[in-house]
Order: structure tokens, then C-alpha cells, then sequence
């Protein structure tokens, strides 16, 4: 039977590789005439990338595309429409399950596959595969990729930690492995840390249903950025606790820079933006995950751009500012969110709270505050 329409696809990530395979294995039995598209990135040292179909009954194609810029990830993105596009031709495939390597982050796919459709085909769903009682250990793990042989590229310098909570935090869809080894914590700090997705069962789910569910790029990367992302609100269950801090005063670049390790190591992930007294103008983001911290400019904030460039900003972030906003700082203000195990509430408030500018300080002005402090070099250094 020849299908209507372009062919749908799901694209399935993570870095717990059982449960991935799994998921796939799953939307394959459910809907008959489906097909997986994989990369297997861990060729890359060959000079190539190995690419595989199959359906239930096995691998039915297979071949090799060369590295591009000695970049296994870049040979994925390049190969990945021109195979969807062959899939799709015909009409006879269901659906495409473009099942990840494991340390390919889903956003960037997403997008190439939103990008070049056409009318051949359609991203449907984003779903990351994750085994409950591998979150914390994953999430905790500073490794870069490198070292555990999962870099995506020569220059590739993430971490398991923060791959993995990109990953995560990226899909509306989480499928969940029902393993017993998984305790009330685990399974409270997966909702904790993704609250907003649509949790599903390998095992027992209807994933064929949610495959075709429909999938917004657009809103998908406004939920990610530090301005308006959907961050987790405060929770304490079952040992594990979300902290949401928001203040209405600049931090000290230099407390900040001296308290930053004892943040990074205060919860398993923190996320957020936040405003520095010298750098009034700069909205900063915050990532943090496995011990190590990324933080980076995100661009102005909205009450440091005249009048005019509202209109040109995305309508999230315009939303975002105004529900933020404030008579006298704009939408300047801290919002960070700490989630962990066994988390110190009290410990880390007076510690966040004790980076912000005194009252003294801020009747002084921010000209009165000492430069360059180590926080300034750090950032420099990312921009």
C-alpha cells in the first residue's frame, strides 16, 4: 500500500544505549512497514561512518559515508536527508525511526530534519530513551566524551553529564525502561529534572501513537533558551528536591567566581540565567551538570534594547520578558534551578544570597566594584 502524505519521522537519542535500542525495537513491532535509520559514529576513527536500515526482520541495507571535516556528527548531518529523502520515496515506509548514536544530541538533528522535509517527509516526535536508575550516574559524570570513546568529533569537548542532560531535557517525549533496580529517588528525579515531558513505558507504552504525535522545532528551541526556558519549579520528593532561586539584585562578579565550585557541586544539575552588576547589559546562562558549569552571554537583555527591537525579538521572547518584568530592572533578574538528591536548600540559599551586591554596594553604583575579577576572564574566554 502506497501511503499519502510525507513520511513520518521519529527521531530516538540517548546515551542508555539498552533502552534506546529497546525503544526503537518497540515503534518497529508497533507499526507495521516502519523502518530504522541508524549511524554508528563509532567508525570515525576508520575515516568513516557506518549507516544501516533495517525493520523487524533485521538489517535489510547497509553502506559508509566519509567523515566531513574529520567530523563523524557533521558526516550524520550530511547523510541523514538524502537516506530519508531514498526512504521516502515510493511511499512505502510508514515511518522512520532515525535512531541516534549515543552521544548525538537530538536538538541539532531535529532541526536539520524539520529544515529539509519538503514534502518527502516529516518530523513527527523527538523521544530520548532512558533507563530511571542510570540517571543520577550519568548525570554525575564529568568525563568528557573523549576519555569514554563517545566524542562525536576531534575538537569535541563535552562532558557525559551535560550531553546526556541536553539530551534529556531536550525531547517532550521520555521512554522509560521499567527496570527493578529503580527506587522512588530515581524515578522522583527524572520527573524533577523534565517535569513538562510525556513519560512512557519501553514496555508497556503505546510509543507508536506517541510517534506521530507532531513536533514544533521552534517551540522546542524557545523551551531551551536561558531567557524563557521552561525551568522546573520547586519540589522536594522522595529525597530528591528542586530549588528555584530568583532575586531582583545583581550578583558580585568576584563572590560569584570565588562560590562557583561549591555551586557546581551543590546539585546534580543547575540551570538558569543571571545578571552580573558589571555586566548589566549581558543576560548569562547558566548550565551546569556532572560538576562541570558552562556559563556563556546569551545576548542583551530585553530592557537593554531600545524600543524599536522589541518587534524583531521572537514572540516567546517578548513573553518571557514582560512576564518578568520590573519597574525598575526590566526582566533583569536571577532565576536559577538547582535539582539534586539529598539537596541542601538552606545551605545553598545563603550561599546564592550571599554573591548578591549589599545594599552598600549597590547605593555605591557598579563603578565602585572592583575589576577584572576572575569571572570576567571566564567569560571572555567563551565569548
Amino acid at each position: 500500500m502506497t501511503l499519502a502524505g510525507p513520511m513520518p519521522v521519529v527521531i530516538v537519542g540517548g546515551l542508555h544505549a539498552d533502552a534506546r535500542r529497546a525503544t526503537v525495537e518497540r515503534l518497529l513491532r508497533e507499526t507495521p512497514g516502519s523502518v530504522a535509520l541508524h549511524h554508528d559514529l563509532s567508525t570515525a576513527p576508520t575515516g568513516t561512518v557506518r549507516r544501516s536500515v533495517r525493520d523487524t526482520t533485521g538489517e535489510t541495507s547497509f553502506g559508509e559515508t566519509p567523515l566531513v571535516n574529520d567530523c563523524a556528527c557533521c558526516a550524520l548531518r550530511e547523510d541523514l536527508v538524502p537516506e530519508l529523502r531514498r526512504l521516502a520515496v515510493g511511499g512505502l515506509t510508514r515511518l522512520a525511526v532515525v535512531e541516534l548514536w549515543d552521544s548525538v544530541e537530538p536538538r541539532g538533528m531535529a532541526e536539520v530534519v524539520a529544515a529539509h522535509g519538503g514534502g518527502a517527509f516529516r518530523l513527527t516526535n523527538v523521544v530520548t530513551a532512558v533507563d530511571p536508575a542510570l540517571v543520577l550516574p550519568f548525570l554525575s559524570d564529568g568525563d568528557d566524551l573523549a576519555e569514554v570513546s563517545l566524542a562525536a568529533a576531534a575538537t569535541d569537548q563535552r562532558t557525559v553529564g551535560d550531553t546526556f542532560a541536553r539530551q534529556l531535557e531536550y525531547a517532550p517525549v521520555l521512554a522509560v525502561a521499567d527496570n527493578p533496580d529503580a527506587g522512588p529517588d530515581d524515578l522522583a528525579l527524572l520527573r524533577q529534572l523534565h517535569p513538562t515531558a510525556h513519560q512512557v513505558s519501553i514496555e508497556t507504552g503505546q510509543l507508536g501513537d506517541i510517534a506521530a504525535a507532531g513536533f514544533d522545532v521552534a517551540a522546542a528551541a524557545a523551551a531551551q533558551h536561558p531567557a524563557c526556558a521552561r525551568l522546573p519549579h520547586d519540589c522536594d520528593e522522595d529525597g530528591v528536591g528542586t530549588l528555584v532561586w530568583r532575586r531582583r539584585r545583581p550578583f558580585h562578579a568576584g563572590r560569584l567566581y570565588e562560590a562557583l565550585e561549591d555551586l557546581c557541586c551543590a546539585a546534580a544539575r543547575s540551570r538558569g540565567r543571571f545578571w552580573l552588576a558589571d555586566r548589566p547589559d549581558s543576560l548569562l546562562a547558566w548550565d551546569a551538570a556532572g560538576g562541570a558549569l558552562c556559563v556563556e552571554s546569551a545576548g542583551p537583555w530585553m530592557a537593554a534594547l531600545p524600543d524599536a527591537a522589541w518587534e524583531l525579538m521572537p514572540a516567546e521572547r517578548r513573553t518571557a520578558a514582560a512576564l518578568d518584568w520590573h519597574p525598575e530592572h526590566g526582566d533583569r533578574c536571577q532565576h536559577l534551578v538547582f535539582t539534586s538528591p539529598g539537596l541542601d536548600r538552606a545551605g545553598l540559599l545563603a550561599l546564592l544570597d550571599s554573591c548578591l551586591l549589599t545594599d552598600d554596594e549597590l547605593a555605591c553604583g557598579p563603578a565602585a566594584l572592583p575589576r577584572p575579577t576572575g569571572f570576567d576572564q571566564l567569560l571572555d574566554s567563551v565569548a
